[in-house]
Protein backbone atom coordinates (compact mmCIF):
# COMPACT_ATOMS: atom_id res chain seq x y z
CA UNK A 1 0.00 0.00 0.00
CA UNK A 2 1.40 3.42 -1.06
CA UNK A 3 1.01 6.40 1.68
CA UNK A 4 3.71 6.90 4.21
CA UNK A 5 1.49 9.97 5.48
CA UNK A 6 -1.18 7.57 6.63
CA UNK A 7 -0.03 8.98 10.03
CA UNK A 8 -1.60 12.20 9.06
CA UNK A 9 -4.40 11.17 10.00
CA UNK A 10 -3.85 10.90 13.67
CA UNK A 11 -5.86 8.36 15.66
CA UNK A 12 -5.68 10.77 18.79
CA UNK A 13 -7.23 14.18 16.90
CA UNK A 14 -10.08 14.10 15.48
CA UNK A 15 -11.39 10.73 14.40
CA UNK A 16 -12.45 10.09 10.15
CA UNK A 17 -15.73 9.59 9.21
CA UNK A 18 -16.92 7.33 7.46
CA UNK A 19 -19.74 5.74 5.07
CA UNK A 20 -20.32 2.68 4.51
CA UNK A 21 -22.30 1.21 1.38
CA UNK A 22 -23.07 -2.41 0.88
CA UNK A 23 -26.22 -4.09 -0.76
CA UNK A 24 -25.29 -6.82 1.69
CA UNK A 25 -26.94 -6.33 5.26
CA UNK A 26 -24.84 -8.68 6.99
CA UNK A 27 -21.60 -7.63 5.44
CA UNK A 28 -22.41 -3.89 5.96
CA UNK A 29 -23.17 -4.49 9.78
CA UNK A 30 -20.13 -6.69 9.90
CA UNK A 31 -18.27 -3.78 8.25
CA UNK A 32 -19.83 -1.35 10.88
CA UNK A 33 -18.95 -2.97 14.11
CA UNK A 34 -15.12 -3.60 12.81
CA UNK A 35 -14.84 -0.68 11.96
CA UNK A 36 -16.35 1.43 14.68
CA UNK A 37 -13.97 -0.43 17.17
CA UNK A 38 -10.55 0.99 14.85
CA UNK A 39 -8.24 3.77 16.15
CA UNK A 40 -9.69 7.21 14.54
CA UNK A 41 -12.43 5.98 12.60
CA UNK A 42 -16.22 7.15 13.47
CA UNK A 43 -18.84 5.23 11.30
CA UNK A 44 -21.36 7.56 10.69
CA UNK A 45 -23.79 6.20 8.45
CA UNK A 46 -24.36 3.05 6.05
CA UNK A 47 -26.28 2.84 2.28
CA UNK A 48 -28.14 -0.10 1.28
CA UNK A 49 -27.39 1.25 -2.61
CA UNK A 50 -25.37 3.52 -4.77
CA UNK A 51 -28.39 6.08 -4.93
CA UNK A 52 -28.87 5.77 -1.06
CA UNK A 53 -25.13 6.41 -0.63
CA UNK A 54 -25.11 9.41 -2.77
CA UNK A 55 -27.96 10.91 -0.55
CA UNK A 56 -26.27 9.82 2.28
CA UNK A 57 -23.02 10.98 1.79
CA UNK A 58 -24.15 14.54 0.99
CA UNK A 59 -26.23 14.51 4.09
CA UNK A 60 -23.73 13.24 6.31
CA UNK A 61 -20.57 14.59 4.93
CA UNK A 62 -18.38 11.37 5.57
CA UNK A 63 -14.51 12.03 5.08
CA UNK A 64 -14.43 9.05 3.33
CA UNK A 65 -17.26 6.82 1.74
CA UNK A 66 -16.23 2.73 1.95
CA UNK A 67 -18.39 1.56 -1.46
CA UNK A 68 -19.25 -2.11 -2.79
CA UNK A 69 -19.53 -1.94 -6.72
CA UNK A 70 -22.31 -4.36 -7.34
CA UNK A 71 -25.05 -2.54 -5.52
CA UNK A 72 -28.57 -2.52 -7.19
CA UNK A 73 -30.69 0.52 -8.50
CA UNK A 74 -26.73 2.78 -8.90
CA UNK A 75 -23.72 0.48 -8.68
CA UNK A 76 -20.41 1.75 -7.18
CA UNK A 77 -19.07 2.78 -10.11
CA UNK A 78 -21.78 5.61 -11.66
CA UNK A 79 -22.63 6.28 -7.26
CA UNK A 80 -18.73 7.21 -7.61
CA UNK A 81 -19.18 9.50 -10.29
CA UNK A 82 -22.36 11.31 -9.11
CA UNK A 83 -20.42 11.87 -5.97
CA UNK A 84 -16.91 12.91 -7.54
CA UNK A 85 -18.95 15.62 -9.94
CA UNK A 86 -18.22 19.04 -9.55
CA UNK A 87 -21.66 21.19 -8.96
CA UNK A 88 -23.56 21.24 -11.77
CA UNK A 89 -22.00 18.38 -13.52
CA UNK A 90 -24.36 16.53 -15.62
CA UNK A 91 -23.81 12.90 -14.44
CA UNK A 92 -24.86 9.56 -17.45
CA UNK A 93 -28.01 7.85 -15.33
CA UNK A 94 -28.64 5.45 -17.75
CA UNK A 95 -29.38 1.94 -16.53
CA UNK A 96 -29.90 3.23 -12.81
CA UNK A 97 -33.52 3.54 -11.02
CA UNK A 98 -33.98 6.20 -9.03
CA UNK A 99 -33.24 10.01 -9.33
CA UNK A 100 -30.77 11.93 -7.56
CA UNK A 101 -29.49 15.39 -7.64
CA UNK A 102 -26.32 15.31 -10.02
CA UNK A 103 -24.60 18.47 -7.97
CA UNK A 104 -22.28 17.04 -5.83
CA UNK A 105 -20.84 18.53 -2.47
CA UNK A 106 -18.21 21.63 -2.46
CA UNK A 107 -15.90 18.53 -0.78
CA UNK A 108 -16.85 15.48 -1.83
CA UNK A 109 -15.47 12.23 0.22
CA UNK A 110 -12.54 10.04 -0.89
CA UNK A 111 -14.52 6.87 -2.32
CA UNK A 112 -12.45 3.64 -1.39
CA UNK A 113 -13.94 0.73 -3.66
CA UNK A 114 -14.43 -2.34 -1.47
CA UNK A 115 -14.82 -6.00 -3.69
CA UNK A 116 -14.73 -9.61 -2.94
CA UNK A 117 -12.63 -10.06 -6.16
CA UNK A 118 -9.06 -8.56 -7.59
CA UNK A 119 -10.31 -9.38 -11.42
CA UNK A 120 -13.39 -7.56 -11.10
CA UNK A 121 -13.74 -4.83 -14.17
CA UNK A 122 -16.36 -2.88 -11.97
CA UNK A 123 -13.40 -1.90 -9.62
CA UNK A 124 -11.38 -0.76 -12.59
CA UNK A 125 -13.95 1.24 -13.88
CA UNK A 126 -14.31 2.73 -10.37
CA UNK A 127 -10.83 3.95 -10.08
CA UNK A 128 -11.30 5.33 -13.66
CA UNK A 129 -14.42 7.25 -12.13
CA UNK A 130 -11.88 8.64 -9.07
CA UNK A 131 -11.81 6.40 -6.14
CA UNK A 132 -8.85 6.55 -4.53
CA UNK A 133 -8.28 3.13 -4.34
CA UNK A 134 -9.82 -0.05 -3.78
CA UNK A 135 -9.52 -3.16 -0.78
CA UNK A 136 -10.33 -6.63 -0.91
CA UNK A 137 -13.45 -7.45 2.03
CA UNK A 138 -11.21 -10.89 2.71
CA UNK A 139 -8.62 -8.42 4.04
CA UNK A 140 -7.82 -8.21 7.86
CA UNK A 141 -10.01 -5.05 9.21
CA UNK A 142 -7.30 -3.29 10.46
CA UNK A 143 -5.66 -3.09 6.69
CA UNK A 144 -9.14 -2.07 5.51
CA UNK A 145 -9.02 0.71 8.30
CA UNK A 146 -5.51 2.18 7.58
CA UNK A 147 -6.61 2.01 3.89
CA UNK A 148 -9.52 4.17 4.95
CA UNK A 149 -6.94 6.14 7.70
CA UNK A 150 -4.69 6.61 4.07
CA UNK A 151 -7.19 8.08 1.60
CA UNK A 152 -8.49 10.97 4.12
CA UNK A 153 -4.73 11.83 4.87
CA UNK A 154 -4.91 12.72 0.82
CA UNK A 155 -3.16 9.60 0.07
CA UNK A 156 -3.90 7.13 -2.61
CA UNK A 157 -4.28 3.23 -1.73
CA UNK A 158 -2.34 1.46 -4.00
CA UNK A 159 -1.51 -2.55 -4.16
CA UNK A 160 0.83 -3.05 -6.97
CA UNK A 161 0.43 -6.80 -7.04
CA UNK A 162 -3.04 -7.08 -6.83
CA UNK A 163 -3.59 -3.70 -9.08
CA UNK A 164 -1.06 -5.51 -11.60
CA UNK A 165 -3.29 -8.82 -11.91
CA UNK A 166 -6.47 -6.89 -11.61
CA UNK A 167 -5.93 -4.46 -14.87
CA UNK A 168 -3.46 -7.13 -16.71
CA UNK A 169 -6.46 -9.97 -16.53
CA UNK A 170 -8.23 -7.58 -18.98
CA UNK A 171 -7.11 -7.39 -22.86
CA UNK A 172 -4.42 -4.85 -23.06
CA UNK A 173 -5.27 -1.20 -24.74
CA UNK A 174 -2.31 -0.49 -26.13
CA UNK A 175 -1.28 2.67 -27.14
CA UNK A 176 -4.75 4.65 -27.47
CA UNK A 177 -5.04 4.38 -23.51
CA UNK A 178 -2.85 6.58 -23.37
CA UNK A 179 -3.82 10.67 -23.69
CA UNK A 180 -2.15 12.49 -26.81
CA UNK A 181 -0.17 15.07 -24.29
CA UNK A 182 3.47 12.58 -24.37
CA UNK A 183 5.09 12.23 -20.86
CA UNK A 184 8.88 12.81 -21.04
CA UNK A 185 11.44 10.59 -19.79
CA UNK A 186 11.26 10.97 -16.16
CA UNK A 187 7.61 11.62 -15.96
CA UNK A 188 7.86 8.14 -17.43
CA UNK A 189 10.51 6.96 -15.09
CA UNK A 190 8.32 8.56 -12.09
CA UNK A 191 4.91 6.72 -13.56
CA UNK A 192 6.66 3.35 -13.60
CA UNK A 193 7.75 3.71 -9.54
CA UNK A 194 4.51 4.87 -8.68
CA UNK A 195 2.99 1.76 -10.03
CA UNK A 196 5.21 -0.08 -7.74
CA UNK A 197 3.82 1.46 -4.59
CA UNK A 198 6.65 3.88 -3.93
CA UNK A 199 5.43 6.73 -2.06
CA UNK A 200 6.85 10.44 -3.00
CA UNK A 201 9.78 10.67 -0.60
CA UNK A 202 10.27 6.96 -1.90
CA UNK A 203 11.01 8.25 -5.46
CA UNK A 204 12.41 11.10 -4.85
CA UNK A 205 15.06 8.79 -3.00
CA UNK A 206 15.40 6.58 -5.68
CA UNK A 207 16.06 9.06 -8.17
CA UNK A 208 18.57 10.98 -5.83
CA UNK A 209 15.99 14.04 -6.58
CA UNK A 210 13.71 16.64 -4.12
CA UNK A 211 10.74 16.02 -2.97
CA UNK A 212 9.32 18.87 -4.39
CA UNK A 213 10.41 18.05 -7.86
CA UNK A 214 8.60 14.16 -7.89
CA UNK A 215 5.74 16.05 -6.87
CA UNK A 216 6.06 18.20 -9.75
CA UNK A 217 6.46 15.72 -11.92
CA UNK A 218 3.71 13.56 -10.09
CA UNK A 219 1.34 16.27 -11.00
CA UNK A 220 2.68 16.66 -14.69
CA UNK A 221 1.65 12.81 -15.10
CA UNK A 222 -1.78 12.92 -13.49
CA UNK A 223 -3.01 16.49 -15.38
CA UNK A 224 -1.13 14.97 -18.72
CA UNK A 225 -3.09 11.59 -18.49
CA UNK A 226 -6.61 12.86 -17.21
CA UNK A 227 -5.91 10.38 -13.82
CA UNK A 228 -7.83 11.29 -11.03
CA UNK A 229 -5.51 9.99 -8.85
CA UNK A 230 -2.38 8.12 -8.76
CA UNK A 231 -4.14 5.07 -8.57
CA UNK A 232 -5.97 5.59 -11.85
CA UNK A 233 -2.98 6.83 -13.75
CA UNK A 234 -1.56 3.37 -12.77
CA UNK A 235 -4.30 1.54 -14.21
CA UNK A 236 -3.89 3.82 -17.00
CA UNK A 237 -0.20 3.10 -17.20
CA UNK A 238 -0.56 -0.62 -17.34
CA UNK A 239 -3.78 -0.72 -19.58
CA UNK A 240 -1.48 1.04 -22.52
CA UNK A 241 1.41 -1.69 -21.51
CA UNK A 242 3.79 1.17 -20.65
CA UNK A 243 4.01 -0.85 -17.13
CA UNK A 244 4.61 -4.35 -17.89
CA UNK A 245 3.20 -7.01 -14.79
CA UNK A 246 6.80 -7.90 -13.07
CA UNK A 247 8.18 -4.48 -12.90
CA UNK A 248 9.82 -3.50 -9.77
CA UNK A 249 11.77 -0.46 -10.54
Amino acid sequence: MTGSDANAADPAGAPVTLLIADDDAVTRSGLRTLLSVQPGIAVIGEAADGVEAVEEARRLRPDVVLMDVRMPRCNGIEATRRLLAGPGDAVDTAGSAGSVDTAGPVDPPKVVVITTFENDDYVTAALGAGASGFVLKRLPVRQIAEAVRVVAAGEAILFPAALSRMVTARPLRGAEALPKAALTGREEEVLRLMATGLSNPEIAQSLAVSLETVKTHVGNVLTKLGAQNRTHAVVIAYESGLVVPGFTG
